[in-house]
C-alpha cells in the first residue's frame, strides 16, 4: 500500500488550503491507497475522518504533527497528547505508553522545525521522515543517512497544504493497513519504506541499499 503519512487539512490546520474532499479526490488520482491527516498539534478531525471512511471506503487515518520543544514529531495510534509543548523525549515516551508510533518529521529542513542533531538524543522513535514534499535534496539525504545509522524505519509524506503537493511523497507498506492501530504497528516493526512520485508513478526507495533522485 502507498500511504501519504503527512497531510494538513484546513479545518484544524489554519495554514492549509485543502478540504478533506479535495485531499481524497487528489489522492485517488495520484494512486494512493490511503491518507493520513496530521494537523498541527490537533487531532480534531478524528470523528469526521472515521465517518468519511465509512461512507466512501477510502481509508483516512488521523495522527498529529506535534511541535515538541526540539522539533516536529508525527504520531499515530494515540488518544491523547500534551496540551503544552514538552520535550521530544517526553512526547515519544507518552506515545509509546499508548502503543502508538512516532516519526521525526523533516528533521533537517531549513525552517528549524525538525529535530536535526537532537535525533540521536531521542530514544524510542520508530522512523524518520526521509522523503518530505517541502524538503531539499541535501536534507533528504541526511535524513536517510540518520535512518540507516540509527536503524530506524524510513517514511515519506507530502506535508501538503495546497492541492499540487498532495501525494508527491508517500510511504510504502508491504502489507494491508486497515486501521490506525495497524499503521502504528507496522511503523513500530519498521515495515515501511519512503516513496516519491515521478513520471506518473510511485518509486520505492530502499534507503539501506541506494541513493535516489527525489
Amino acid at each position: 500500500m502507498f500511504i501519504d503519512l503527512h497531510m494538513h487539512e484546513m479545518t484544524c490546520s489554519g495554514d492549509s488550503f485543502l478540504s478533506l474532499d479535495e485531499i481524497v479526490s487528489l489522492a485517488r488520482k495520484r494512486g494512493l491507497d490511503a491518507v493520513c491527516i496530521t494537523d498541527h498539534d490537533n487531532m480534531g478531525l478524528k470523528r469526521t475522518a472515521a465517518e468519511y471512511t465509512l461512507r466512501t471506503g477510502f481509508p483516512i487515518f488521523v495522527g498529529i504533527e506535534y511541535y515538541s520543544l526540539q522539533g516536529d514529531i508525527l504520531a499515530f495510534g494515540i488518544d491523547h497528547y500534551p496540551e503544552k509543548r514538552v520535550n521530544a523525549q517526553e512526547f515519544v515516551d507518552s506515545v509509546r505508553l499508548q502503543r502508538g508510533a512516532t516519526i521525526s518529521a523533516h528533521p533537517f529542513r531549513s525552517n528549524q522545525r525538525g529535530l536535526a542533531e537532537n535525533l540521536s538524543l531521542v530514544r524510542g522513535l520508530d522512523a524518520i521522515e526521509v522523503c518530505n514534499g517541502s524538503t531539499d535534496p541535501d536534507a533528504t539525504a541526511l535524513a536517510a543517512e540518520y535512518a540507516r545509522r540509527m536503524r530506524l524505519g524510513g517514511t515519506g509524506g507530502s506535508d501538503c497544504h495546497v492541492p499540487e503537493r498532495v501525494g508527491v511523497c508517500a510511504t510504502f507498506f508491504p502489507g494491508k493497513i486497515s486501521t490506525v492501530e495497524e499503521l502504528a504497528a507496522a511503523l513500530r516493526r519498521r515495515e515501511c519504506m519512503p516513496a516519491y512520485h515521478k513520471n506518473g508513478r510511485y518509486h520505492i526507495w530502499d534507503i539501506q541499499k541506494q541513493a535516489a533522485s527525489v
